[in-house]
């Protein structure tokens, strides 16, 4: 299969989110999406996100998450696991020889996983990609 880029043009010169500044009248080069945000293709899936407990880590109901399962789970890292046939989305803590997975919302509570749990990493969230609705 040939892979058909998708470029889209980049402006060189960053938006200045307090002042604005002079902008430059000419596009200094082209993005392709799949190139900035996907480093392992054949590894990396799109999920959408559903719920509010890792609101606090700007993760909310509709996100799309980029996720790469060639990338090694890590102590605060935020991953997508299979957890007792549901998938969840949560910041992985692992301390001595216990992983734990965190909510970014105080309502809710955090899951320490134990041998009896069945328990699958599926990828490590490289990307949210979050729409603006302002």
């Amino acid at each position: 299969m040939v892979k058909k880029k998708s470029e889209i043009p980049f402006f060189f010169s960053p938006v200045q989110a307090g002042f604005p500044s002079p902008a430059d009248d000419f596009i200094q080069n082209k993005l392709d999406l799949n190139e900035l945000i996907i480093k392992h293709p054949a590894a990396t899936f799109f999920v959408r996100a559903y719920g509010e407990s890792m609101k606090e880590a700007f993760l909310t109901t509709g996100d799309i998450l980029v996720v790469d399962r060639a990338l090694t789970p890590a102590d605060g890292k935020i991953i997508v696991a299979l957890l007792n046939g549901e998938f969840t989305v949560k910041r992985l803590r692992i301390k001595k020889n216990t992983a734990t997975l965190m909510p970014e919302n105080p309502d809710y509570a955090p899951i320490s996983i134990t041998p009896e749990m069945d328990f699958e990493v599926w990828g490590v969230v490289t990307y949210i990609i979050h729409a603006c609705t302002h």
